[in-house]
């Protein structure tokens, strides 16, 4: 037999030691691109317990023609489970109230006080024929302190330095979960698929999402996407990586921070093209960020979208809609909800002021049809357009082939005068508000302005 030269022998060793290396390295994940609905949509934020009188998913399924019109197509419940009792949470100076929605007593079970399994099958079934997209929130940082879980498998906690069962931050309604333990996590992804396969949600929006080991979250993502593409959004901002392989979206907590710091003369308005172009710089071109004025946190914890933003409310509205991203509208936002909602008690929504009903709709219609705005890696690039008052003006351009839209927004209490001085978004645009005819050329790049005014053209 011929014997093979010593150095093609080392080589097919060598080649056979790595391959046998990469079969037993763990499958890396493989990014999946979000459902094509996503690409346009506009999230709806849902607190049951506070959208009606009743709090019930029947009450809220009666809504939904008017949601319809309003031009929502996706729609976030916040938890649906029921809420632990040990330890509950109660409003301020109470003895009693109904508790947090994020203390999970059981994950495969619904909160009694909005209805039944059957109402909530109700509920998504009649979403899903009007057009609409459910997704629910997912509690996987901690459980309730009376979750089944705690009794029959106590190895899947946290222990604190006396062994108990350890609470995260200061909520002492709540156990914090070890995702040291397998057991646990595959108990968990058994649980999501739960929800997909028995009521056809569309996808989860995850809570305190960074601090869950990320590997987790991509376990999750490929279980759950052998069932059917589905949407996940992170509540997280500084962990990108999240962003890679397992969600679609992240919060933009610092983008709605800054737009507050401005709208307050804390900022100046050009730090708002500089976070956006970081962030265009940070996230994977399959991601995106959920921008927002107002949610249940902000809203309960830190005030309404009129404290934070005064006059300048609809400015930063504007934003939320035309920077990159896929812009949130929690219930009541659309109806000018000018109170912070209890947490922990009933608060019902008032839904009687509709003067903004159809600047959202104008928003909301322009999200849908224009390219330009669409969520990447489907929509335009942002271009700043230089102005000659850039510390009140903000002025950007996004394109795509024939999709163009200006932005033009005065993020001050001044009435002033703007010149535009780049030729980059010259051409033939319709004011959305006021359907007025614009030609932007040479000979006409200066804009006037009122306190807090904004123009959003859209090319012809």
């Amino acid at each position: 037999m011929r014997t093979l030269p010593i150095r093609i022998i080392f080589l097919f060793t060598l080649a056979s030691l790595l391959s046998g290396c990469f079969l037993f390295k763990k499958d890396l994940p493989v990014a999946t691109p979000y459902p094509e609905w996503v690409k346009n949509s506009v999230i709806y934020e849902t607190n049951i317990r506070q959208y009606s009188p009743e709090g019930t998913f029947k009450a809220f399924e009666a809504d939904l023609p008017r949601i319809k019109e309003l031009g929502i197509d996706l729609l976030w419940l916040m938890p649906i489970y029921p809420i632990g009792e040990k330890n509950r949470k109660v409003p301020q100076g109470a003895t009693s109230g109904l508790g947090s929605y994020y203390s999970i007593k059981d994950y495969e079970a619904i909160n009694p006080e909005f209805g039944t399994a059957d109402d909530f099958r109700s509920l998504v079934t009649k979403a899903h024929n009007m057009g609409f997209k459910i997704i629910i929130d997912w509690v996987a940082n901690h459980t309730a302190r009376d979750n089944n879980w705690i009794t029959e498998h106590p190895s899947w906690y946290k222990k604190d330095k006396n062994g108990e069962i350890a609470t995260p931050f200061d909520w002492t309604d709540c156990a914090q979960l070890d995702f040291a333990n397998n057991s646990m996590r595959k108990e968990m992804i058994n649980s999501m698929k739960f929800w997909v396969t028995n009521f056809d949600i569309d996808g989860f929006r995850c809570d305190m999402a960074g601090l869950v080991p990320t590997d987790f979250w991509e376990d999750a993502r490929s279980a759950l996407q052998k069932i059917k593409p589905l949407y996940l959004l992170a509540e997280n901002e500084d962990k990108p990586e999240l962003n890679k392989y397992a969600f679609d979206s992240n919060y933009g907590w610092e983008m709605h921070h800054l737009m507050a710091a401005v709208t307050q003369g804390k900022k100046p308005v050009g730090e708002i093209l500089k976070l956006a172009s970081k962030i265009d710089s940070t996230l994977p071109q399959r991601a995106f960020k959920v921008n927002f004025i107002t949610n249940h946190d902000e809203n309960s914890w830190n005030g309404t979208a009129k404290e934070k933003f005064g006059n300048g409310e609809n400015c930063a509205a504007v934003l939320t809609f035309t920077l990159p991203g896929m812009p949130l509208i929690y219930n009541g936002q659309e109806a000018s909800l000018t109170k912070r909602l209890r947490f922990f008690a009933k608060d019902t929504i008032d839904w009687s002021n509709t003067e903004r009903i159809p600047f959202y709709k104008r928003l909301i219609s322009l999200k849908h049809r224009n390219q330009a705005l669409w969520n990447s890696p489907y929509g335009g690039k942002l271009v700043p357009l230089e102005n000659s008052a850039p510390q009140k003006v903000i002025s950007f351009f996004r394109t795509i082939e024939n999709a163009r839209v200006v932005v033009l927004i005065n993020m001050s209490q001044d009435t002033l005068t703007a010149d535009i001085r780049s030729a980059l978004a010259d051409g033939k645009y319709v004011n959305i508000f006021n359907n007025n005819k614009i030609n932007l050329n040479p000979e006409n790049r200066t804009c006037y302005f009122e306190p807090w005014q904004y123009i959003v053209l859209e090319g012809e």
